[in-house]
């Protein structure tokens, strides 16, 4: 019987090693499927490449997205493509060596998925912050279901799903990708699945660590919405997360670096490619409990 063929892409700046090292290694650890691996340095020459692996070279960082699409590219272009990509942040591990196989099954369990999405928790295999849990009702993570969002640095996602979806979204940099390609998948009417009982680990860090994390998300929302909603829903959709925005900076700051995002999203959206969805996915991401402008 042939074993699942998955291409996973691991994007570096080699600033990391050790957990690099790890992510690396419990990846190689993985049984009962064939693997491809390339590793993308975004801006740099990748130091730390397993056996056989295929490595890009980006002279310049592109951003999350952008090297991301180099490494599933260059995947592609190396022969016959597996039918699954997998997206590892080069600081996730794999608690155990069956994760990517379980994965699979996952996916052939639901074949109407066109990406599904393993439980991730902080090293003690218990904690997962609200933000990593890909659907609105996120006070019981050890629920699966389907989704309607991903968290991108530990999905595995059909690679026709992935490639009629036009992959990730170059111009976003850092932040609300998996949102934007979500969306994507599901206006081309597949759906996505939270395997919950099947975890991977990462460093419970928090996104405001970045400097560019309040302008980006902000820009990136008007993106989102611009590239991917019908029209009418663009102002409630922008309403509501600047009214999110604001609230959650009178407790934790980012105010200004927040409008400014929003300006900045604002002024390139028609740089954006804008593909709206149909009314119908509309309704179907509604009944999977998530509303398009929420």
């Amino acid at each position: 019987m042939l074993r699942p063929r998955i291409d996973v892409v691991l994007l570096t700046m080699n600033d990391r090693p050790e957990e690099e090292t790890a992510a690396q290694a419990t990846l190689l650890a993985q049984t009962g499927v064939d693997l491809r691996i390339c590793v993308v340095g975004n801006g740099c020459t990748p130091e730390i490449v397993p056996a056989g692996a295929l490595t890009v070279t980006l002279e310049e960082n592109l951003g999350i997205p952008g090297g991301r699409n180099a490494g599933a590219r260059a995947l592609a272009e190396a022969g016959r493509a597996g039918e699954y990509l997998f997206f590892l942040d080069n600081d996730a591990t794999f608690p155990t060596d069956d994760v990517l196989a379980r994965l699979v099954t996952a996916a052939e369990h639901h074949p109407e998925a066109g990406y599904v999405q393993p439980r991730l928790t902080g090293p003690d295999d218990t904690t997962t912050p609200r933000r990593w849990v890909p659907r609105l009702r996120t006070s019981d993570p050890g629920r699966p279901g389907t989704i309607t969002t991903m968290t991108e640095g530990v999905v595995l996602i059909r690679r026709a799903a992935f490639d009629a979806a036009g992959g990730w979204a170059d111009p976003f940099f850092l932040f609300h990708e998996g949102l934007d390609l979500a969306q994507r998948i599901w206006a081309r009417g597949a759906t996505g699945w939270y395997a919950a009982g099947i975890r991977m680990h990462h460093p419970l860090t928090s996104p405001t660590r970045h400097a560019l994390f309040h302008r980006l998300a902000a820009r990136n929302r008007v993106w989102v919405a611009y590239r991917n909603l019908p029209a009418p829903l663009i102002p409630p959709y922008l309403v509501l997360w600047m009214t999110a925005t604001a609230i959650r900076a009178v407790r934790a700051g980012g105010a200004r670096e927040s409008l400014r995002g929003f300006r900045e999203g604002w002024a390139g959206r028609h740089e954006q490619d804008r593909q709206p969805m149909s009314w119908r996915t509309v309704l179907r991401l509604t009944a999977a409990g998530r509303p398009p402008i929420i």
